[in-house]
């Protein structure tokens, strides 16, 4: 979603027109991201606000992605959630209960109001058993002061005071991209992953089994991706470069 389609609330131009041209060959699509703070609906709400119309069936969170997660582990189970509306919402509805007595899983999403007193709960759940589970590994977030700490940053610090690691859920987990390709009836050789991050899009599509497009409307720079070992099958300034139905290798 961010760096591909909006930059800070201001769609990308051509947007738009790429989406519409999805829709009209009769193709479906998923809106990614690793932002766990809204719900679908919020942020079908935000995009439209940017001139974008998009379902909420069409947006894939991480928290989405995590609570399919934990349906498919420990179904109707318990946990203590460090997190906005987006993830609550997300558990509630694969009804497990939330709660700070020994739950299944400490679940560790995005939120504006990190507190001393909220992690600290966290770190003393998770020595004492509970399973610690992140929405994604992103350490910083954008915002319009600046980068912001984010869930991967948040999540080392209570690495560090338990010893133990999370379990990352979303990018570049490629979980979160088959559990969205199970959610479009889609299979990851006829689809294509389009991204602005080598670090999470590119790897998180590749991981999976589908071809790539680096846009380069986003975070990535044309020289950075000679740093990474492996490259995407096509990069294009923009989402308004890309044709339905172009060979991706004649880009």
């Amino acid at each position: 979603m961010d760096g591909v389609l909006v930059h800070e609330a201001h769609p990308i131009p051509g947007a738009d027109r790429f989406l519409a041209s999805i829709t009209e060959a009769g193709l479906g699509y998923l809106v990614l991201t690793n932002n766990s703070m809204f719900t679908a609906r919020d942020l079908q709400a935000r995009l439209r606000g940017s001139g974008l119309d998009i379902p909420a069936e069409r947006i894939w969170t991480s928290a989405l992605a995590t609570a399919r997660f934990l349906d498919s582990q420990r179904p109707g189970g318990t946990a203590y959630v460090v997190g906005e509306a987006g993830l609550t919402t997300a558990l509630h509805e694969i009804d497990y209960v939330l709660t700070e007595r020994s739950p299944d899983y400490l679940v560790l999403g995005e939120t504006r109001t990190y507190s001393f007193e909220t992690i600290t709960k966290a770190i003393r759940l998770i020595r004492d058993g509970a399973r610690f589970i992140a929405t994604n590994p992103d350490p910083t977030g954008p915002s319009t002061e600046g980068l912001l700490p984010a869930t991967g940053s948040v999540a080392a610090m209570i690495t560090k005071a338990t010893g133990i690691e999370p379990y990352y859920v979303g990018k570049p987990n490629p979980l979160m991209m088959r559990t969205g390709l199970n959610r479009l009836g889609a299979h990851s050789e006829t689809t294509v992953m389009i991204g602005d991050r080598m670090d999470t899009d590119m790897i998180a599509g590749l991981e999976a089994g589908m071809d790539t497009v680096l846009v380069l409307s986003g975070i990535t720079a044309r020289a950075d991706i000679e740093r990474y070992p492996f490259r995407p099958t096509a990069v294009v300034a923009s989402v308004a470069d890309i044709q339905v139905g172009q060979d991706l290798r004649a880009l």
